[in-house]
């Protein structure tokens, strides 16, 4: 098995453009905008990089919604089936199955035991 770091982080936001400006500002963070999905992307020195997401924007037909607050980490997985399948023999619950993101790679999302919303993310660069 290889390592599982920690590959990408979401936050919500009521204005993902304006809230892009205020991180870049504050942190000198980069900023770049994938027009096809309309989504705020970050990538910060030396850490993993992210993305603003609309809250209340359901992000997957709806059984996902991000709320004021929340903040989705996505950790890296060779194998999000087999991941996922192991999340719930082990107590976790899953909220989102194995989805592609077109051109990108494919994610999914789970609820650990104690309620916390965690992604797993494959590139489709990734091997696997």
């Amino acid at each position: 098995m290889s390592a599982q770091p920690i590959v990408h982080i979401e936050f919500s936001a009521n204005d993902p453009a304006a809230a892009s400006k205020f991180y870049a500002d504050a942190f000198g963070w980069k900023i770049q905008t994938d027009p096809q999905f309309d989504y705020h992307m970050f990538q910060t020195d030396g850490g993993p990089g992210g993305g603003f997401v609309p809250v209340d924007a359901p992000t997957d037909g709806g059984t996902m919604q991000y709320k004021p607050g929340d903040v989705l980490v996505y950790i890296g997985s060779d194998d999000i089936d087999a991941a996922l399948r192991k999340i719930e023999s082990l107590g976790g619950t899953v909220v989102v199955p194995k989805t592609e993101i077109p051109q990108t790679g494919w994610f999914g999302v789970f609820r650990d035991p104690t309620g916390n919303r965690v992604g797993l993310f494959t590139s489709m660069t990734s091997p696997g």
